[in-house]
């Protein structure tokens, strides 16, 4: 089934660049030049992923993809593009409900990876678990709710594929690498500390006010989230 790619983007060269690689790929695609039209367009379409450009005129990308997290299609992809790289602008991107992020000047095989990266995520299911858990934290997959010692805890779509990537294989240590290609499917800049910056956004989370906390830290290594507790 052919996969269909919303392109919002006001440069109408650019537009037209991505709208013609992506098509010779075999993907639809339909463009718009502002947030607002591409809002109209994803009410009358299926569309199965979004690129969506930060700098837009009226609503800049950032509110057009908080519009979407709030009343979009639930789960459609999102890729941002800008001509920002730095770490904080990266998270400033994924904290507003992209799920990954490429700047420009790119190369169109370079997007094509990370398009092809997020449908093939979006139709993954990792492991048969509908729940997984470490003592007292229990994130469930089907509900994306998380709770510990009862509580529950409200997460970002980046921290909860965080954190489940953690579950999935906890008691095992994950370098940064590892968590980069597993948790956005594809490598950042790795000049970027964006890993730690979102396992630091977890830890006051879920460890923050709780015992024992759960995330721990491997020097020189990476990260892992433990099963027994600390003595």
């Amino acid at each position: 089934m052919t996969k269909t790619v919303l392109v919002i983007e006001d440069e109408h060269n650019v537009a037209a660049f991505i709208q013609k690689g992506l098509k010779e790929a075999g993907f639809e695609v339909f463009l718009a030049y502002n947030g607002e039209q591409g809002l109209e367009l994803l009410q009358q379409k299926q569309i199965d992923l979004i690129i969506l450009d930060v700098i837009l005129p009226g609503v800049d990308g950032l509110e057009i993809s908080r519009k979407i997290r709030n009343s979009g299609p639930e789960g459609v992809p999102i890729l941002m593009l800008t001509a920002l790289g730095s770490t904080e602008n990266v998270v400033k991107g994924l904290d507003n409900g992209a799920d990954d992020y490429l700047v420009k000047p790119f190369k169109f095989q370079e997007l094509l990876a990370r398009i092809r990266a997020l449908t093939r995520r979006r139709g993954q299911v990792n492991g048969n678990f509908d729940k997984l858990a470490v003592l007292d934290l229990e994130l469930n997959r089907d509900a994306k709710s998380v709770s510990r010692a009862g509580n529950e805890i409200k997460l970002t779509s980046t921290e909860f594929r965080l954190l489940e990537y953690l579950l999935l294989n906890k008691n095992k240590v994950l370098s940064r690498i590892d968590i980069l290609e597993n948790v956005w499917d594809i490598n950042f800049n790795l000049g970027t500390n964006v890993v730690d910056v979102y396992v630091n956004y977890l830890r006051n989370k879920i460890d923050k006010d709780y015992n024992p906390r759960l995330i721990q830290t491997v020097i020189g290594m990476g990260y892992i989230i433990k099963e027994e507790m600390r003595q």
